[in-house]
């Protein structure tokens, strides 16, 4: 039984990250997880944003985390689940799916 709703936030931009070559660029990673998050964890609710860290942020803390990332203290994508970053830059699927366990989400037995 999940017991909290995670909020996931993928901060990116449309250009892809200079130190991330070869890397999704962060549209698709958000995608890409929408997606895995989805097939691996059915009917447990999530909820995903992608926030594009060059355009206008009315959220206080977005724009913290895009002012962070545009002054190189981060790589994105950054991922965060329920505020606590998860990963940056070039972004693997176990850590994420370890936070979501952390909360209670249980993986569709295949």
């Amino acid at each position: 039984m999940v017991k909290k709703n995670a909020v996931i936030e993928i901060f990116g931009a449309d250009v892809v990250c200079a130190s991330c070559v070869n890397a999704p660029s962060s549209k698709d990673t958000f995608e890409w997880l929408q997606a895995a998050i989805s097939r691996k964890y059915p009917e447990q609710p999530f909820t995903i944003e992608y926030i594009d860290i060059d355009s206008t942020l009315s959220n206080k803390r977005h724009e913290e985390i895009a002012e962070q990332i545009q002054n190189d203290e981060y790589f994105y994508p950054l991922v965060m689940i329920n505020e606590e970053m998860i990963g940056e830059g070039h972004i693997q699927l176990k850590p994420v799916f370890a936070s979501l366990e952390k909360l209670g989400y249980v993986a569709e037995a295949k």
